[in-house]
Order: structure tokens, then C-alpha cells, then sequence
């Protein structure tokens, strides 16, 4: 979803200004009622309306390591994620890794002997 424009913010801020609650400018501009009380707080609180930027998410960590990560698990399928993490020489999480190896349809050695 976009973020709502500047025209709309200013708008919303002016009738705030003007004296209306934010039951009544949340329904004259069909926005949240929160979303009013966040917006007047922000410009509060920092002096800025703007959206904020959106956040950026990390890229798959092992980006372009799909094959690398098959050869890692058929040459030792018993290594841990911890070590598998360590191999890939990557910061990522253990959970991350574990998705890694489920996206690509990839399973750990289980140990009959600890069922």
C-alpha cells in the first residue's frame, strides 16, 4: 500500500489545526482515526509530515549460494545449521538458513538413535 500523499497530510493537519477532533477529519478524509493522532504526533514530535521511507528487508542471505548450499548438504547431510551457517561464511540467522534449506526442498540427517 502507498503511503497517504502530502496534499492529504496537509490537509488533515490543517483541519486539526482548525479545531476539528479526530473522529470528524478521519471521517471527512476516510483515513484511521490513529493514523490522525499518529501524524499530528510525529509533526509533534519531529517537525516532519513526510512518509517515512520504507524499510528496506535483507535479501535472501544465500543469494546465489542455492547450489553451493546443495553440494554442502549432499557431501555431509548431517552438519548443523550452526555449521552450515559458518561454511556459507554468512551473518544470517539459524532460521534463515533452515528456510534457505526448506526452500530448496533440502532436509538435515535425522539421528534414529535420539527419536
Amino acid at each position: 500500500m502507498a503511503a497517504y500523499s502530502m496534499d492529504l497530510r496537509t490537509r488533515v493537519l490543517e483541519d486539526w489545526d482548525g479545531g476539528l477532533k479526530a473522529d470528524e477529519v478521519a471521517a471527512k478524509y476516510r483515513v484511521s482515526r490513529a493514523w490522525v493522532h499518529r501524524l499530528v504526533q510525529r509533526r509533534r514530535e519531529t517537525g516532519e509530515i513526510a512518509p517515512r521511507r520504507q524499510m528496506r528487508f535483507r535479501s535472501r542471505v544465500p543469494a546465489g549460494q542455492d547450489d553451493r548450499l546443495r553440494e554442502l548438504v549432499a557431501a555431509q547431510p548431517d552438519r548443523t545449521l550452526v555449521e552450515l551457517r559458518a561454511v556459507l561464511g554468512t551473518s544470517a540467522s539459524l532460521t534463515t538458513v533452515w528456510r534457505a534449506l526448506g526452500r530448496l526442498d533440502l532436509t538435515v540427517k535425522k539421528n534414529r538413535l535420539r527419536r
